[in-house]
């Protein structure tokens, strides 16, 4: 039976098989380590991070003791649940991603720590337990935007929408027009309009 540490693009936990592209964690344990059931919480601390699959040959015994393990199908998926690379194992990335924040945001004159960042993206992403969403016009939004449409989730691409599963994207439609409910959050939204470019699943490619 899969552990419910999969990572949908609004936050919640699915216990599905599929193996994603990156881990991450929400800055500790928030799980139960006798049951592993859905955890009551949603977080250790603000710092939600998206990682690699491997590190300096560490290994671990999933949800023990220590932090709770998330996975990732893409960072386009991360991104929209409110993580943002990991400092330690995607430094090069995470550095991308705080560049990119910062002149999006106009934050030129004092580059924010992360621990800033964290603050603003955990008042961005959540609403008390469930997911804060932002609407905006969709002609506005940056490639690796993540939507909410009728219950899908929806990552858009190029002039495309594509249909977000937890093992991959299964197909998608027409960018829409108009004004759409927007999972990722506002900062993570700057970032990939000023040139952030997120890890995609290899699925997104052919169907772009």
């Amino acid at each position: 039976m899969p552990l419910p540490n999969r990572v949908a693009p609004d936050g919640s936990l699915l216990a599905v098989s599929a193996r994603g592209l990156l881990m991450g964690n929400r800055g500790g344990r928030f799980h139960d380590t006798q049951t592993r059931a859905v955890p009551r919480r949603i977080q250790a601390s603000r710092q939600w991070i998206c990682c690699v699959l491997t590190f300096k040959e560490r290994r671990r015994t999933v949800w023990s003791q220590g932090y709770t393990e998330l996975f990732f199908c893409d960072e386009v998926t991360a991104l929209a649940a409110g993580h943002r690379p990991c400092m330690e194992c995607r430094r090069k990335h995470a550095l991308a991603y705080r560049a990119a924040l910062v002149e999006g945001l106009g934050l030129l004159r004092e580059i924010p720590l992360f621990p800033e960042i964290d603050r603003l993206l955990d008042g961005e992403r959540r609403d008390g337990r469930a997911q804060r969403t932002h609407r905006r016009p969709a002609e506005t939004l940056p490639d690796g935007a993540m939507i909410c449409d009728e219950g899908r989730f929806l990552a858009l691409k190029g002039d495309k929408a594509l249909l977000w599963s937890p093992a991959g994207y299964v197909g998608g439609a027409n960018r829409p027009t108009g004004t759409v409910t927007v999972l990722t959050p506002p900062a993570s939204l700057a970032a990939l309009a000023k040139g952030y470019r997120p890890l995609w699943h290899p699925s997104a490619h052919p169907a772009s």
